[in-house]
């Protein structure tokens, strides 16, 4: 029996971000250098596929630093960590390599210098993800979290005309327009961030998974189901009224999805690797009689620098 025609388009950008692949090489090179185990603080990014990969190399996956051998190689997540947990770190002697995503670093560092000018800081973001903990543990002071236009109504802040916002870098310019809007109707006197300073690769996907959405019947996100960016590219595919499933890999996907479909586009989460999406394109090869497109989009060529405490280890050891 002839399969029937699928049509695949291919999201463009989609997957790694740069500061993803920058922590993934940055336990992948300390494994290299110090040998196993490494041990890292929460998952390095939010990928089940990612983080098996790595502890099949060695690494050791910790929620606490009081987890950790005195004195061991560690390393601390892209999402970033709180003043606190650098503390207990030094105090039991960790070896740290800081794998924080630069753009974290910025938030954090915008934190930190609107606290220092008497500002009581507003993080707009999701309550428990561990970029925002890494952000409000900053500084000692409250930062007030606003998820929603709601929490701006209920927003007590002790002095309205010294206020000042930053953003979880997982949102992207949508995301946050109606919450920011509603903070300056408030508090005319609000400072914040430039728009240049969001997540360039967090918009980007979005920006690619609107344009995918007019021209799928179906989409496809890969990612896992914790993974805020890819909840929202499943999200924003759906408000834009096309069905819409994340799907951790290509086992995750059920066939009856694609009954109407003739077009399928696909796309990936900033912390899923391109190898998903392969592997799933080869499950519907064995399905359909496929043929697939990239979309034309961003080409992403941005890179970041290894720590430097990495590069001098490497270099000791050459």
């Amino acid at each position: 029996m002839a399969k029937r025609a699928l049509k695949i388009i291919l999201a463009q950008p989609r997957g790694f971000c740069a500061g993803v692949v920058r922590a993934v090489d940055i336990v992948e090179r300390a494994l290299d250098i110090y040998g196993a185990p490494v041990y890292v603080r929460h998952e390095i990014v939010h990928n089940k596929h990612v983080v098996d990969s790595l502890r099949a190399k060695g690494a050791r996956f910790v929620e606490e630093v009081d987890d950790i051998p005195e004195g061991a190689v560690t390393v601390f997540s892209a999402h970033g960590v709180a003043r606190k947990v650098v503390d207990d770190a030094g105090v039991r002697g960790l070896q740290v390599i800081d794998a924080t995503c630069p753009l974290v670093s910025k938030v954090h560092n915008e934190t930190k210098r609107y606290a220092r000018k008497g500002h009581e800081v507003i993080l707009i973001g999701h309550p428990g993800h561990p970029e925002v903990e890494g952000t409000m543990g900053q500084v000692s002071a409250e930062v007030h979290l606003v998820s929603d236009i709601g929490d701006v109504a209920t927003l007590e802040p002790s002095d309205p005309n010294k206020l000042a916002y930053v953003t979880q870098t997982t949102l992207s310019v949508d995301d946050t327009r109606e919450i920011i809007a509603a903070l300056k109707e408030r508090f005319p006197g609000i400072r914040g961030p430039d728009v240049k300073d969001i997540c360039y690769a967090t918009q980007n996907r979005q920006t690619a998974v609107r344009r995918l959405a007019e021209r799928s019947d179906v989409i496809l996100v890969i990612g896992a189901d914790y993974s805020s960016n890819s909840n929202r590219l499943r999200e924003i595919s759906e408000e834009s009224g096309t069905d819409s499933y994340l799907i951790p890999d290509a086992g995750g996907l059920d066939p009856a999805w694609l009954d109407a479909a003739r077009t399928v586009g696909i796309t990936a989460g900033a912390s899923a690797p391109e190898q998903l999406v392969q592997e799933l394109i080869a499950r519907l090869e064995d399905l359909f009689d496929i043929t697939v497109a990239d979309l034309d989009g961003i080409e992403e060529n941005v890179t970041f620098r290894l720590p430097g405490e990495l590069l001098d280890a490497e270099k000791r050891v050459a």
